[in-house]
């Protein structure tokens, strides 16, 4: 089946023009009988596409990869990575990169299916996807861009008709995402494990698609990697600062051009605690919420690695201007982190003091078990905290202190703070209910209302279940890397 040609593709695919050492084309598993699930019209909007049409039955076929959109070459991806701090090779086990969708306005994304079926870097696995971990990857990542968080997206979760075989018997669904790309650090490392020359090409691509302004520079190949590091110090920040745990921050989930990939065990913080860890592989915490910050630092050197040969003839020299870009990432971390919570705190001057206050408001709450985002959004509200302890008293008054002696009128502090502290994030109980009804009883009702809500995360929303923490009987909140 050819879908319309009325549908607004606008295909141009120049990662397929890549040697064929970095993909594998085919097309995806036929489904049995796919249903929409979910369809992201304001995404498909913003991409140019038809959203009327691809939301009704033109969509079904391509979102579940029974039919190619016009101009798609899919493909499934090459890649390494190192996983929990162990090096393997990878690629596209159970997706498909269908092509470069080119909106009006000259951007250009990604399209990718997942789930789609198997492919040569299968590794025994069947290729597909539950709709569970689908909707979720759906529902997180689109929080996080209403929470303005580089992320990809996702435009549409269609059912396939078909059971998916895990711990139970599961129903089948396939997650189209949209990305700036998919080239990874681990893409990166393949091509390392491949030459010298492979690496030039993959850095050319990924210059001129991600950082064309890099062409010129006297040594762009350091250039990149000093780029890619302020973008990922950019993320983790604002990781950090939504009390977000990505879960698996493998080399193979971090992204060249510096938005979040990959929702398997990832998860919000209630309770503030800095060695908080949901995922049920994570058993060390090497990827828990405090351990962000030096794990990209750590991807970020596995990158600066593959590029040593291009960065200088003269190994030696290739390492040292390597080193120095890597050991700045803290700096450039610590202080994008700092301005951060001085928003969160209503403070926009600066002053020698301001990294102890809020180091040690973050020490309060952990002590007290403060919920985290709460816990700011209550200080935005009413210049209070939880508690009346003679120690949270002592912060509040130091902290009104600095507060009040700022030079900005007070509603442009308040307003301040209310755009850094957001009222709703996506509550995990709330976030496995909703998943539960839509997989176990086919309610959509709760998925689409919880989506609606972090939608406008810094509005408080009328309903204010959704601003609670989980109740204490699902304190040991885990997740899985669902496949």
């Amino acid at each position: 089946m050819k879908p319309s040609q009325d549908l607004r593709w606008n295909f141009d695919n120049t990662y397929a023009q890549l040697p064929p050492t970095f993909y594998f084309k085919q097309n995806a598993s036929q489904v049995a009988a796919p249903h929409m699930a979910v369809f992201n019209r304001e995404l498909a909007n913003q991409l140019g596409l038809d959203a009327e049409q691809l939301a009704d039955d033109a969509g079904t076929p391509i979102f579940s990869g029974n039919a190619n959109p016009e101009g798609a070459e899919p493909l499934a991806q090459a890649y390494a990575g190192h996983q929990f701090g162990n090096f393997t090779m990878l690629g596209d086990g159970r997706a498909l990169l269908l092509g470069e969708q080119v909106t009006p306005d000259g951007r250009r994304f990604d399209i990718q299916l997942k789930g789609s079926g198997q492919t040569p870097f299968s590794r025994r696995g069947d290729g597909k996807a539950a709709l569970g971990p689908m909707l979720r990857e759906y529902l997180i990542s689109e929080a996080m861009h209403g929470l303005g968080i580089p992320t990809t997206r996702s435009l549409a979760v269609v059912l396939t008709g078909e059971p998916v075989y895990r711990d139970e018997v599961l129903p089948g669904a396939v997650l189209t995402r949209v990305a700036a790309s998919h080239i990874r650090v681990g893409t990166f490392q393949y091509a390392a494990m491949r030459g010298q020359e492979t690496v030039k090409t993959l850095a050319d691509y990924t210059i001129a698609r991600h950082y064309p302004e890099l062409q010129n520079t006297e040594n762009p190949y350091l250039a990149l990697l000093e780029a890619v590091i302020d973008r990922q110090a950019a993320l983790v920040t604002k990781w950090m600062h939504a009390g977000f745990i990505h879960g698996v921050m493998n080399t193979d989930n971090m992204a060249i051009s510096g938005e979040t990939i990959d929702y398997g065990p990832c998860a919000f913080m209630d309770a503030f605690d800095r060695n908080t860890v949901f995922s049920s592989i994570d058993s060390q915490g090497r990827y828990a919420y405090g351990n962000q910050p030096p794990i990209a630092q750590w991807n970020l050197t596995r990158f600066a690695e593959t590029l040593l040969p291009l960065i200088h003839d003269d190994i030696d020299q290739a390492v040292s201007l390597a080193e120095a870009a890597i050991i700045a990432f803290i700096d450039k971390y610590d202080r994008l982190w700092l301005a951060g919570m001085r928003a969160k705190l209503g403070l926009l001057d600066e002053a020698a003091h301001d990294k102890a206050l809020a180091d040690d408001l973050l020490a309060l709450m952990q002590r007290h078990q403060f919920d985290y985002t709460n816990t700011f959004r209550q200080l935005a509200e009413t210049q209070t905290l939880p508690g009346d302890e003679a120690e949270i008293r002592e912060w509040l008054s130091r902290w009104q202190q600095r507060f009040n002696a700022q030079p900005a009128p007070l509603p442009k502090r308040i307003a301040a703070m209310h755009s850094a502290s957001p009222a709703v994030i996506p509550r995990n109980h709330l976030v496995e209910a909703a998943l539960e009804a839509a997989v176990r009883d086919n309610d959509f009702a709760p998925f689409h209302n919880l989506l609606a809500v972090l939608a406008t995360p810094f509005d408080a929303p009328n309903d204010e279940s959704y601003r609670q923490p989980a109740p204490p009987s699902i304190y040991s909140y885990q997740t899985f890397c669902g496949t």
